[in-house]
């Protein structure tokens, strides 16, 4: 696009918007659209959300598994377990949580 068609184009789009500009103030906006080559815009229509398979870690479900069995003589039941990641219960009329989280291994 040719400088001064921009320059012009930039002036009349902020006077719309109601904050007008001073040619040199459109120059420098006109000069770094220029640069930056592409302009971005929204997308019309909206991205496809693409659902991934889940993996099931099977010794943090053994370790879960093994919690759940040590807490039945404690508690009445645990209520709710949120795949091999959290345990909740009730003991004494409290709630509580128990969060499973496996670390990865260390850079070196």
């Amino acid at each position: 696009m040719d400088k001064e068609k921009l320059i012009a184009r930039i002036i009349k789009e902020c006077a719309q918007d109601g904050e007008p500009v001073t040619r040199e103030e459109a120059e420098e906006m006109a000069e770094m659209e220029l640069k930056a080559g592409t302009r971005y815009e929204k997308a019309d229509k909206p991205r496809k959300k693409t659902v991934r398979e889940r993996k099931v870690d099977a010794d943090k479900l053994e370790i879960l598994q093994a919690c759940d069995d040590a807490l039945c003589c404690l508690v009445d039941n645990v209520y709710e377990r949120k795949n091999e990641t959290e345990l909740s219960f009730l003991y004494k009329g409290t709630e509580y949580t128990i969060k499973l989280i496996k670390h990865r291994p260390k850079k070196e």
